[in-house]
This record gives structure tokens, C-alpha cells and sequence, in this order.
């Protein structure tokens, strides 16, 4: 049912995520703590396949698993695998496809091309009963519930926390305590609820950022993932051309579109680096370019608006950047008057 005191589906299913979150958690992690998935355990590299927010969640993926499991991981579009002559095929490959509504054509057709390699193939989506849940050997559902705006929200969240368990479950798999990553996922909608509370916060900032014609969306690390996600989400929903990049490529010439009049945010998952701070600082002093750090704080860089996050873990600060980064790319979007659910020719097929 609409809650009528939001003023939009895509609001409405931000603020669906902590329950949501929770209730996945419960279904497929039992009261000891052991992860419910049916997965092949004779493998020692990971391929992910997908498009969209889905692979930003993949990208994310990747790097938890070698960060965690210690298992080589990769992320690669569902377009872009298809145009390869070659791609890895080895007996150790598990290939895993990510998909919101399971009906992703591209996304699809590249686990056909993978099984016709002789690879298995593992799905994660929205949809049971969908095209690539037929298809795959391997299944784990998202369990979000219709998601009605086009811009992925709670879609995308459900996804990030059943790749984090299928990350865990092969961590445990090679013998890896896992435990203390499982009572961190256990607070997860209590932090996000936190979160949700900083949302008049962010409406301030998302005013002053949709003045911007270019926002640059800086990051490194594993927190590149979420600003790729950052930059699509306003893009989607606010039209503002946005640009997404690891910091350090950033200064190597894609720096000078700041020359133009532009906004940086800054996603941090991690402590910023000595290297960050002096690049960050580099573009100020030469650009003059309005701050936006999201994460951690830091003194030594001067930001015009700062949104800290407050968690020990990484992970679950990694699922409280993606839901401020959903609040902030709701509002500039509102502050410009866009149709938050229905932005102009894009088109649905989750369900």
C-alpha cells in the first residue's frame, strides 16, 4: 500500500529497505547462523554478469569476495561479455548473473553464451519463475517485492545483501570466521533506520547540488562501486550530466571538466588516504569546485558539505552510502521538478 506521506513510489521504497533487508536476512540465514544457499563448492574463481545498478552491485561484489574469501572475482557488462570473442571458461568458474527482474535481455543471452561454454551459471533476481531463473543452475532470490519507480532502490539493496551472504558462504567454505560479518548484517536495518533519519540533512545538500549542470562523482577502492551507483541514480532521475571515477584516474585529465561549473562528491567508505587528501585538495585549490564528502570524515580536507557515516563495519556502511546516495539523487531530482518514478524515456520491467 502507498504511504501517502511519501510523495513518490521511489521514496517510499527507500524508506521499505530496513524491513526488507531484514526479513531477507532472516530467510536465508537460520538461527545458527548457517547461510541457506545451494551453491557448488569446487570453485576458485568468480565471473559476474550483469548491467545497470546490477553491475555496480556486481562490481561491489567482486571486490568483497577477494577482500573476504580470498577467491578471484571479476565484474563484467552483459553487453560488453557478449561482444567478446573470448572469455575465461575454465571447469573453476562459477558464473553469476545479476539481474532485477530476471528478463534482462543482454543479461540473458550472456548465460546462454556461457552455457553453451559448458560453464555453470548462478542467478541472483527479483523474480522467481523469470527467463534466468529457468535457466540458471544455481538460484537465490531477492525477495524485494514489486518495485514500482524505474530507479533501483530496494531492488538493488536486496541484491548487495544476497552477493555479500553468497561471498560469506564461500568465505565459511574455506574455513574463514564469518561470524562477526553475520552479527554486523544483523544490525543492518537498525543502521539504515539511523540513516533514513539524516534524510532533511541531504534535502538540504541535493537544493544546493541541483544547481549544478555536471556533477563529478569521485571514490576509490571498493567504494568506486557505489559511486558508479551515485552517478546513476541522479543521472536517471535528475538529468544532470553526472561522471563517476576512481580519484586518482580522475587527476589524470578528466580532471579539466571542472573548468566547467561542476559539483564533486566524494564517496568513502575507508578513511581517506594521504593520496586522497592531496587530491582532493589539488582540485579545490585549481578549480574551486564545491565538496560533497559522503562516509568518513576528515579534517585535513575542507568539504562544503559532509555526510558522515557512523559504523565500524564496512559492509554495512557500504549498504548506508547507497541509501544516502538514493536520498540524495531523490531530492535533487525534486528540487528540479522531475518525475521521480517515471523519469522520461526510460521504462520498467521489474516486477
Amino acid at each position: 500500500m502507498f504511504d501517502k506521506d511519501k510523495k513518490s513510489c521511489m521514496e517510499q521504497e527507500i524508506f521499505e529497505q530496513p524491513e526488507i533487508l531484514e526479513n531477507l536476512f532472516k530467510t536465508h540465514v537460520n538461527d545458527n547462523n548457517y547461510i541457506l544457499f545451494d551453491i557448488p563448492t569446487d570453485i576458485e574463481k568468480i565471473v559476474f554478469v550483469a548491467s545497470g545498478s546490477s553491475y555496480h552491485c556486481a562490481r561491489y561484489g567482486a571486490d568483497l569476495f577477494g577482500n573476504i574469501a580470498n577467491i578471484e572475482a571479476r565484474a563484467i557488462y552483459s553487453s560488453e561479455f557478449l561482444l567478446k570473442t573470448a572469455v575465461p571458461h575454465e571447469n573453476n568458474i562459477l558464473y553469476v548473473f545479476i539481474t532485477q527482474s530476471g528478463e534482462t535481455s543482454d543479461t540473458n543471452q550472456a548465460l546462454v553464451k556461457a552455457k553453451e561454454l559448458g560453464m555453470r551459471a548462478l542467478c541472483i533476481t527479483n523474480k522467481k519463475g523469470s527467463t534466468i531463473w529457468k535457466a540458471a543452475d544455481f538460484k537465490i532470490d531477492c525477495r524485494a517485492g514489486e518495485e514500482k519507480s524505474i530507479a533501483a532502490t530496494k531492488s538493488l539493496t536486496t541484491q548487495m545483501l544476497c552477493v555479500t551472504l553468497l561471498v560469506l558462504k564461500y568465505a565459511a567454505h574455506k574455513g574463514i570466521d564469518i561470524s562477526n560479518y553475520i552479527n554486523d548484517l544483523k544490525k543492518l536495518p537498525k543502521k539504515m533506520e539511523e540513516t533514513l533519519g539524516l534524510h532533511k540533512e541531504i534535502r538540504k545538500i541535493a537544493r544546493a547540488l541541483s544547481k549544478f549542470k555536471i556533477i563529478v562523482i569521485t571514490a576509490d577502492g571498493i567504494s568506486y562501486a557505489i559511486a558508479k551507483e551515485a552517478s546513476l541514480k541522479i543521472k536517471e532521475t535528475s538529468y544532470i550530466c553526472t561522471l563517476s571515477s576512481i580519484l586518482g584516474e580522475f587527476m589524470h585529465g578528466h580532471v579539466a571538466v571542472l573548468n566547467n561549473k561542476a559539483a564533486q562528491i566524494h564517496i568513502s567508505i575507508n578513511t581517506l588516504s594521504k593520496t586522497a587528501v592531496e587530491n582532493l585538495d589539488k582540485i579545490r585549490n585549481d578549480y574551486k569546485t564545491p565538496l560533497c564528502i559522503i562516509g568518513n570524515s576528515c579534517n585535513n580536507v575542507h568539504a562544503d558539505y559532509h555526510i558522515n557515516m557512523d559504523s565500524e563495519s564496512e559492509i554495512v556502511k557500504s549498504f548506508c552510502l547507497v541509501e544516502t546516495i538514493q536520498l540524495l539523487a531523490l531530492e535533487i531530482a525534486q528540487a528540479l521538478h522531475r518525475n521521480v518514478d517515471k523519469p522520461h524515456g526510460l521504462h520498467k520491467v521489474v516486477k
